[in-house]
């Protein structure tokens, strides 16, 4: 189960954090956002080794995804925030995947809305 929090409305240029615990052991947990009418992405992952990638060139620089392996909690850091930005965010975990790909994740969390205005 996988439980996000930190989700709100900033101005542009503002910064949020994202929060998602997770119940038990994850290999790989990461952000994805989708905004309306468009096709969920992916923003940002971390392994338990600490490896991350950032899917976009986009937030690189700007986001900074991190985790507590012993507390199972993963964040998002976002910062400088562009209007572009706005989306659902959706915390999401692998068991032996950690990319980009949508599809290969099988949990997910509810979802925390970000808005930028």
């Amino acid at each position: 189960q996988l439980v996000e929090s930190g989700g709100g409305s900033v101005q542009a240029g503002g910064s949020l954090r994202l929060s998602c615990g997770a119940s038990g052991y994850t290999y790989c947990m990461g952000w994805f956002r989708q905004a309306p009418g468009k096709e969920r992405e992916g923003v940002a992952l971390i392994n338990t080794a600490g490896s991350t990638i950032y899917c976009h060139d986009s937030v690189k620089g700007r986001f900074t995804v991190s985790r507590d392996n012993a507390k199972s909690t993963l964040w998002l850091q976002m910062n400088s925030l562009k209007p572009e930005d706005a989306a659902m965010y959706y915390c999401a975990a692998s068991q032996a995947y950690c990319g980009c790909n949508v599809a290969a994740y099988n949990y997910w969390g509810q979802g925390t809305q970000v808005t930028v205005s």
